[in-house]
């Protein structure tokens, strides 16, 4: 019985302080995820502005231009997947390949062919594992990314869509990330960042709202070819932010359930040590009388 009361503090020990690696590593995400949604706000007006300046020349031109253009029949997409460095965020990078993988089986059977471009160590490892190719990774970065990773991520996209697809290049460009809408609540979503739909543009425009007019200088070629790395840029950027932001939620939330359980765990093993530290004092309780009892007959007995 003494070794069955060893073994669960032992264990109480041992989950004790695991409740207080999780319970810091929740507070630690917490601070995190406050800042990264603050940074979230932040870069997101500027995103929809550059999207709607891009709109405006889109509109207000004749120019064909990637930015605006869609080929008339698509052969080759990239698909740009952000994961994270780290896990214990729960499902929150199993759901982003997911839907990464649904967008490639989608454009696959479009009879499109589909390079990957990963960032975060997650999403690096999944494809390795499973042999699957990737045309280019970036990982470091994911917890705290700031704008000068989003336009390394961003060259060799814009690269490849400015090349022909006989050259390696591609028609559309698509991003997978999970988008922070609260605390409880990250969704992974897939969206097509180039060419650039015009008509989904006007659409969450406000109602009403009509567009400037504008005169281009020198061209509305030329304007494009210099909003083109800046609209990418700053859309990599906004989702990176999102995706840093969802992914620490997600590490809250994991963390104080992992917390809690740890918490529930304690108690259950502590009843039961209680348990078996009773039924210990009840046996030394019960050998004690037995003993006694045992030596007063002896002890009569020698009387007689």
């Amino acid at each position: 019985m003494g070794a069955q009361l060893r073994v669960y503090k032992r264990r109480i020990r041992s989950v004790t302080a695991t409740k207080k690696i999780t319970k810091a590593m929740e507070m630690i995400a917490a601070s995190r995820v406050v800042k990264a949604h603050r940074k979230v706000q932040a870069s997101t007006p500027y995103a929809k502005e550059l999207t709607r300046a891009v709109t405006a020349v889109g509109t207000g031109s004749n120019t064909r231009h990637p930015l605006t253009t869609e080929a008339e029949t698509p052969t080759r997409s990239a698909v740009l997947l952000l994961t994270s460095d780290r896990g214990l965020a729960g499902a929150f990078n199993s759901n982003a390949i997911k839907a990464a993988e649904q967008l490639t089986a989608r454009l696959e059977a479009e009879g499109k062919e589909v390079d990957t471009y990963i960032v975060g160590r997650r999403g690096v490892a999944h494809y390795n594992f499973r042999e699957r190719k990737i045309a280019e990774q970036w990982t470091g970065f994911t917890d705290q990314p700031e704008y000068a990773d989003a336009k390394k991520v961003a060259g060799p996209l814009i690269e490849a869509i400015e090349k022909d697809t006989a050259e390696g290049g591609v028609d559309e460009l698509h991003i997978v990330y999970t988008e922070f809408v609260s605390m409880m609540t990250q969704t992974p979503i897939d969206s097509r960042l180039l060419p650039l739909s015009l008509e989904e543009v006007a659409e969450e425009a406000p109602q009403g709202e009509i567009l400037p007019l504008y005169d281009f200088e020198p061209s509305a070629e030329d304007v494009l070819d210099a909003l083109l790395p800046r609209y990418v840029e700053s859309r990599i950027y906004n989702a990176l932010l999102q995706s840093a932001a969802s992914k620490h939620a997600a590490t809250r939330r994991a963390m104080k359930s992992a917390t809690d359980n740890a918490g529930d765990l304690i108690t259950t093993l502590s009843r039961l040590a209680n348990a078996a530290r009773q039924a210990e004092i009840t046996q030394e309780i019960s050998e004690i009388v037995g003993g006694s009892a045992a030596l007063a007959d002896a002890t009569a007995g020698s009387d007689k």
